[in-house]
């Protein structure tokens, strides 16, 4: 049954994006969340069950000036500098129910920037 609710919207996004979307230690997963005044981005590796990097706009290393989009492609820099740190090169981005644009999309960008390839 169809529903208009925004959170079944997006878990139902979620489901059909998690039966494609799994990292691996070569691989691992860039899996982001979106709450009304934060982002945080994990990269995380699916095979051994464990986060590799963590960090969200509030961290020292993503800290800037700037409205939530500016901040998101700051966090999306941090967090592929601290992968390639880890070296990690490459990721399979999980924008976890999201749509692709606004502050998901500048962190994508800000990681793409930084190295990281996806």
């Amino acid at each position: 049954m169809a529903t208009n609710d925004p959170r079944e919207k997006r878990a139902r996004r979620k489901r059909r994006i998690r039966k494609k979307v799994a990292g691996t230690a070569e691989r691992p997963r860039l899996s982001v969340y979106r709450s009304n005044k934060h982002i945080y981005a994990q990269v995380i590796d699916d095979s051994a069950s464990r986060s590799v990097v963590g960090l969200s706009d509030r961290s020292e290393a993503a800290k800037t000036d700037g409205d939530k989009t500016a901040r998101a492609r700051a966090l999306g820099v941090a967090i592929a500098k601290l992968c390639q740190e880890k070296g990690i090169t490459k990721v399979v981005f999980d924008r976890n129910g999201y749509k692709f644009h606004g502050r998901v999309r500048a962190l994508a960008e800000g990681a793409r920037e930084g190295g990281l390839e996806f």
